[in-house]
């Protein structure tokens, strides 16, 4: 009898350290992608967006757009089926750059017509793009535009 204790306490103690061993194998989580990761994942599309904190909604020939940004600093913005009142049909290409410790965006056009070539970035997540820039429509008049892009 003592003979067969013996044995179920060695075969539970093997099993313990092996199953504890193999539990501490965990996966190691994966390193958070960087922003140049994230901005070119996929295509983004204007979603919403608000001119100095009011809701404002975008029109067909925007939202309809689709932004395509590549590793290599370039990108395109395709005008899809509306196109907006002097914005060109087709696709218009850009180059990108990140700036000011990648906290902003440097644009050779802007992605939307009457936009900065300059936009702050908001928030940057796996879906959504959320970037701002001020807007002068006259003299003495400054807004600041939010919008949002989605994959």
């Amino acid at each position: 009898m003592k003979k067969q204790l013996s044995i179920l306490t060695a075969f539970f103690a093997m099993s313990l350290f092996i199953l504890s061993s193999c539990s501490s194998k965990d996966d190691p989580t994966p390193a958070p992608k960087t922003k140049t990761q994230l901005v070119t994942q996929s295509s983004w599309k204007a979603t919403s967006a608000t001119v100095s904190g009011t809701a404002y909604p975008l029109p067909a020939c925007v939202t309809d757009n689709i932004y395509v940004f590549t590793t290599a600093g370039t990108g395109t913005i395709n005008e899809s089926t509306v196109v907006c009142a002097g914005a060109a049909a087709g696709t218009t290409p850009f180059t990108w750059s990140f700036q000011a410790g990648e906290t902003s965006i440097q644009l050779s056009a802007p992605l939307i017509t009457g936009g900065f070539n300059t936009i702050t970035i908001v928030s940057l997540t796996e879906t959504e793009l959320v970037v701002s820039f001020p807007y002068s429509p006259g003299p003495g008049v400054n807004l600041t535009i939010v919008v949002t892009f989605q994959h």
